[in-house]
């Protein structure tokens, strides 16, 4: 929902603003949709696996927040909070999957 706020704070009518906003609308909302589908994993393989496509996706809005306000369009105290909780999900997938891949080692 963060995400979805801080596309709705771009300038409207511009075009680039339209581009790179659209971008984390779609990765940023996808993470919440790709971790259910984690929590339905048929094994600990299957369990790695999507959380790598979970992360995947956590990491892809950060770029796409970095360029928007490299470009100017929002400000980083707009973002900064939101680009933290991003990058805390990212190390928490991480985390899990090599977790997951020492247990199932041992």
């Amino acid at each position: 929902l963060r995400v979805i706020r801080a596309v709705h704070a771009l300038p409207a009518r511009d075009r680039c603003a339209d581009v790179l906003g659209r971008q984390p609308a779609r990765s940023g909302t996808s993470v919440g949709a790709n971790y259910r589908a984690v929590t339905r994993a048929k094994s600990p393989r299957d369990f790695v696996n999507k959380l790598k496509i979970v992360g995947e996706e956590c990491d892809e809005p950060i770029y796409w927040m970095e360029l928007i306000i490299e470009s100017g369009l929002l400000a980083e105290k707009k973002l900064t909070a939101l680009l933290q909780k991003a990058n805390e999900l990212l190390a928490f997938t991480v985390a899990s999957i090599k977790t997951t891949r020492e247990n199932q080692s041992a």
